[in-house]
């Protein structure tokens, strides 16, 4: 069997066996619809608004019961979906071009709320090894970066814009737990990271000793994480989709408000964290989560524009043979109200 109609038979099965299972019963009269949910990486100040609308019962408000679980990457999560082993996820908008590029016909996966506004992509190098705001400053040196990474993978658009090889450094593949140790102990030049992923390492060596050179200012224009949903769940029950919007928007708004809170709700998942650094981290989140597009068209929506000329950006990076439409890629009719969507502060 092809590896599509593999997956696709997979996912309507399961999905239809999540939709069709007995509600969990919850304060006697009240039955809630289950809905897991994979996060693109582990538990950290990133996703903490995830967190406060578990903690808070908004996911219970809206008649769902979710279940948060840590990822294995923003590549992996499009994969879980499509198995039909999670309904919903946060994964990375270019990979999803790619994957729907590779698996034709009806998406199995769609986007329906963007989280990243903006992608938060970065390599960030050390100074000491000649490393500067210039991305050509990179050519012949060691670069960390796990396997299967979606920064990593973007770096062909990077090369594209600065007018650099593709390969013009070597890349070090390295697990994403190991990621800040190679970088103190000096075992490469550089790494990829999400930047707020970076504030581990912020905290291990000086900023001024290092570089950050940030893909967005490349000219490379990219959404990042969204959150995504099963083409099935979508078909067979998408008021279940637009309530888990609804409920995981209103944290967002409040964590822009005030991000205590959803830290603290986060912590009682991961008590060993921080609340500082994870604080810090948020802060960084935000900047992406919350950026200038955001002013005029509200959390979690998109500019058409924008992903079309993504998906002609990955699609020719890739070297795709087929190029999705950005509607089979991106899936707003379950977004909450603009008005629900704005911060002051974006």
């Amino acid at each position: 069997m092809q590896r599509r109609s593999f997956l696709a038979a997979t996912s309507a099965a399961a999905a239809a066996a999540a939709l069709a299972a007995p509600s969990v019963m919850a304060q006697g009269a009240v039955k809630l619809t289950p809905v897991k949910f994979t996060l693109d990486f582990r538990i950290n100040g990133q996703t903490a608004p995830f967190f406060l609308a578990h903690a808070k019962g908004y996911y219970r408000d809206e008649g769902l019961d979710v279940t948060i679980d840590t990822g294995a990457g923003s590549v992996a999560s499009i994969t879980r979906i499509a198995s039909g082993v999670y309904q919903m996820g946060l994964g990375d908008i270019s990979s999803l071009v790619e994957f729907n590029a590779q698996n034709p016909g009806t998406p199995m996966v769609q986007a329906v709320y963007q989280y990243y506004n903006r992608a938060p992509f970065v390599i960030i190098g050390r100074k000491d090894r000649g490393v500067t705001g210039d991305f050509k400053s990179l050519q012949g040196k060691k670069v960390a970066a796990a396997a299967v990474e979606s920064t990593r993978r973007a770096w062909p658009m990077v090369a594209r814009k600065q007018g650099m090889r593709g390969d013009a450094f070597q890349w070090q593949t390295t697990d994403f737990s190991a990621r800040d140790n190679v970088m103190v102990r000096g075992d490469v030049d550089a790494a990829t990271y999400f930047h707020d992923s970076a504030i581990s390492l912020f905290a291990r060596m000086k900023p001024e000793e290092l570089s950050v050179l940030k893909y967005a200012d490349a000219g490379v224009d990219l959404y990042g994480n969204a959150i995504l949903a099963s083409s099935n769940l979508i078909a067979q029950n998408p008021k279940v989709v637009a309530a888990f919007l609804r409920a995981t928007n209103r944290a967002i708004v409040q964590t822009f408000a005030n991000p205590a809170p959803s830290i603290a709700a986060m912590r009682q998942r991961e008590p060993i964290l921080d609340e500082k650094i994870e604080l810090e981290r948020w802060g960084v989140t935000a900047q992406y989560v919350g950026a200038a597009d955001t002013r005029s068209h509200g959390l979690g929506d998109i500019k058409k524009l924008t992903l079309e000329q993504q998906v002609d950006e990955v699609a020719e990076v890739f070297g795709l043979k087929v190029k999705p439409a950005a509607d089979a890629i991106f899936n707003t009719s379950m977004l909450p109200s603009r008005n629900e969507r704005m911060i002051s502060n974006a």
